[in-house]
């Protein structure tokens, strides 16, 4: 009969041979990358674009409801976009101030989008947890005002699990308390703040812009772009300013990712 020591041991070597072969799915499922389009950003970033199986976070460069909302749209275009035309996505809400003609404008139209309406930040991690398990959406959204590191944990192994996209909006809670200063395991960390549109030659609103910060990177460094608001097509944009002039081969790599 085995002593204590010896069964613990077991159990601790038959642990961890779960947890290799959860990580080796993971890896199985989450291959392939999003790219964004725009070789200026799609370059700096690790493997060309965002990981699909893994789990992103963004906030609002500051605690505003003008930049909060550009950070819940750059959220939705990149699902609408990993979405395509059959693709569902299932956005996670504490509260009922999401605008859906405003997600339609970026590409994330209703009949791909299931909302769930919950009471709070723990019940919204749930569902995200539960849909990215799933694995049968395109992409799962939550919002959230804090998340300690054991939950981001749990959702970037879930998403790897199910192979999907996992996008987590970050909300303030109070105008000093920054929403990206606790750890996470997010694979990558965004900031979004609303910048004032180019100016027309006739009466009206130009495209809006926008500050877009990458924060934080798993395995790369930190960068920032002065970009256009995404289109119909959920896609970004760089204006025509001269350090965002493209050369020859990025307007080649565009061209090939377009």
């Amino acid at each position: 009969m085995p002593s204590p020591s010896q069964a613990r041991n077991e159990r601790i070597t038959a642990l961890r041979v779960a947890v290799r072969a959860i990580e080796a799915e993971g890896v199985r499922c989450g291959q392939g990358h999003l790219p964004f389009g725009l070789a200026a950003i799609d370059r700096r970033l690790e493997g060309s674009g965002l990981a699909l199986a893994a789990l992103h976070e963004c906030a609002g460069m500051h605690s505003g409801l003008a930049d909060e909302a550009a950070a819940s749209l750059f959220l939705a275009a990149l699902a609408a976009r990993r979405a395509g035309g059959s693709g569902t996505v299932l956005w996670a809400l504490g509260r009922r101030d999401l605008f859906a003609p405003a997600l339609a404008q970026v590409g994330l139209c209703p009949e791909r989008l299931l909302y769930a309406e919950c009471g709070s930040d723990e019940d919204v991690l749930a569902v995200m947890e539960e849909g990215l398990r799933h694995g049968g959406l395109a992409a799962v959204v939550g919002e959230v005002r804090r998340v300690q590191m054991a939950a981001t944990r749990r959702l970037q192994l879930a998403a790897e699990q199910g192979g999907t996209l996992a996008l987590m909006l970050k909300r303030w809670r109070r105008q000093a308390d920054d929403p990206l200063t606790l750890p996470s395991a997010a694979r990558t960390r965004w900031r979004i703040g609303c910048l004032p549109s180019a100016e027309l030659p006739v009466p009206g609103v130009g495209r809006p812009r926008w500050h877009l910060v990458l924060a934080r990177q798993r395995g790369g460094e930190p960068s920032e772009w002065i970009v256009e608001s995404p289109d119909a097509t959920s896609r970004l944009a760089l204006p025509a300013l001269p350090s965002h002039r493209p050369s020859a081969a990025d307007r080649g790599e565009e061209r090939r990712a377009a």
